[in-house]
C-alpha cells in the first residue's frame, strides 16, 4: 500500500516567508526575526513537530472513541532537541501525553503504546529517502 501527499510552497523575495497550500488550504512558514525573518508564521521545524503533535492527538481520540473509554482530553506537548555529531545529528522528539477522563492505568498505559503507532510517529522513526530534481522549463 502507499500514499501520496502533495504540498505546494513559493517564496519570494520577502525573506524567509514561505507560502504553502495543500488540498486548497493555505499555510504560511516563516523565521523569526532574530534569523532574518518577519515572523509571519511558525518555523518548518515548528512545523513538523505541530504534525506529530496533531496526529499523536488525532489517533489516541480515535482509538479511545473506538473503545468507548471516557476521555474528556488529550493534550500532547512535544519538543525537540537536536544533538550535534561529527557523524551528523541526532533528533530527539519528547512527547508528553496528558489524558484528562476515565481510565484505569492499563488504558492510560495501552494509550501510550497507542501514540507510538500514529503515522507521523512511523514517518519519523522508519527509513525515510528524500529526492529533489529541477522542474524542466519548456519555452
Amino acid at each position: 500500500m502507499s500514499t501520496m501527499t502533495k504540498i505546494q510552497a513559493g517564496i519570494g523575495h520577502e525573506h524567509y516567508t514561505t507560502k504553502m497550500t495543500m488540498r486548497g488550504h493555505l499555510l504560511v512558514a516563516d523565521e523569526p526575526e532574530s534569523n532574518g525573518g518577519k515572523d509571519h508564521g511558525p518555523t518548518p521545524t515548528e512545523l513538523v513537530i505541530s504534525g506529530l503533535a496533531a496526529c499523536t492527538t488525532s489517533t489516541l481520540r480515535m482509538y479511545a472513541d473506538r473503545k468507548g473509554w471516557e476521555v474528556e482530553r488529550i493534550d500532547v506537548e512535544i519538543s525537540l532537541h537536536i544533538k550535534k555529531k561529527e557523524s551528523g545529528q541526532i533528533s530527539h522528539f519528547d512527547s508528553c501525553i496528558e489524558i484528562t477522563g476515565n481510565l484505569t492505568q492499563e488504558q492510560k498505559d495501552r494509550m501510550l503504546v497507542i501514540a507510538g503507532k500514529c503515522p507521523i510517529h512511523k514517518l519519523l522513526t522508519n527509513a525515510v529517502e528524500i529526492s529533489a530534481h529541477l522542474k524542466e522549463n519548456l519555452g
